[in-house]
This record gives structure tokens, sequence and C-alpha cells, in this order.
């Protein structure tokens, strides 16, 4: 099965595989967003974020891989009465803009491989606009012990070591490790190896 096929079976499931709620990170951060601004919301799935990031009067451009998440999106966007921009994108061919963002969100995008994973760490911080704000959360490797979401591999988890060394030229660098339960739809559930990454440009 493709990485395209395994994306699109999952999210032609009923429902919304992570829930329609944003991720708890994203959400804690809402006294950091601003009152309005262009906002990128990475591999958003079923638009969880984006949609909440929309609610917050941010104008709203969501990409991902699967055309089925995106079609999710449109319509929970539509439920909730806000408007965003989804595009289907791969994040690592697609044509990365240069300062095009105020807010940048980067939830649990941790399907890249460690080799693809530079480059699309310096897209990510190259579309920020100056004093842009980045939101990154994801798994640490102790979370292959917990076994409640995520990849299997723990070369694709993040430390700290990892994130400083790719984004200790921000201007503000925040980063927390936690272990906190997650109830995220059906495919986040459980005790969790967190790690969380704020940052401006």
């Amino acid at each position: 099965m493709s990485e395209l096929d395994r994306w699109e079976a999952r999210f032609a499931a009923p429902g919304y595989a992570f829930g329609k709620a944003p991720a708890a990170f994203l959400k804690a951060q809402a006294s950091r967003l601003p009152a309005s601004g262009k906002a990128l919301s990475i591999a958003d799935g079923e638009g969880r974020n984006g949609v909440w990031l929309a609610e917050q009067g941010l104008d709203v451009h969501a990409i991902d891989f699967s055309p089925t998440a995106l079609q999710k999106s449109r319509a929970l966007a539509a439920e909730r009465g806000v408007t965003l921009t989804a595009e289907r994108a791969d994040v690592t061919t697609w044509r990365w803009p240069t300062a095009a963002y105020d807010v940048i969100a980067a939830i649990f995008i941790q399907f890249v491989t460690p080799a693809e994973r530079s480059e699309l760490f310096g897209n990510i911080k190259r579309a920020l606009k100056p004093g842009g704000l980045l939101l990154l959360h994801g798994y640490r490797p102790e979370q292959l012990r917990y076994g409640t979401g995520g990849p299997k591999e723990a070369d694709r988890m993040y430390t700290r070591e990892l994130l400083e060394a790719c984004f200790g030229d921000m201007r503000q660098l925040e980063i927390f490790e936690h272990d906190s339960l997650v109830d995220e739809g059906s495919s986040h559930v459980g005790m969790s190896a967190l790690i969380d990454l704020i940052a401006r440009k």
C-alpha cells in the first residue's frame, strides 16, 4: 500500500480520525496568536487545527496530502461557519513561499523521514514572516513505549537536542517536554510522550 493509499484509507473511515477539536497544545496557545494575519496549518488532515485557527480570526491556508481529508476539512469549516483555503500538497515537493505567514502550525507532522526533515524545517522557517509565530507539537522517542499514536520509528520522533539544533537560530525559542494524557479522536488516545516548540522568527 502506498503512503497516499494508507492515509486515504484512514480518512475514508466514518467520522474524524483525530476528532473535530483542535490539538490541546494548539488551543493552549490562543493568547499568543495575532488578532489577524495569515496562518499555515501543515498536514492539516481533516481540518481540526486549521478550522480552529480560522475561528480565531486568521486567514488560514491548510495543506494536506489526502484529498479525502481535505473534503472533510472543507465540510468542517462549513459546519463551523468559517472559511479556509484547503490545498492538496506534498510537503516534500510543495513550492514553499518566503516570508508569507504570520503563524505556522505544525502539529504531529512526523511522517517525513529524517533525511527529509531538515529541508522541511528549513522551508517552515523561510515561510514565516519576521516576527512570525511557529507552533510545533509532536512525539518524543519515549512514545514508542506508550504506543498510543504516531510513527513506529524512533528516528521520526523529536528530541530537545534535535529541535534546538534545527531552530536555535530563531529569535525566541521555548521547548517543553512532558508526558500527558491525549484524547483526540480515535487515533490519538492515551498517555503520550510529547514535546512542544514555540518560537518566533
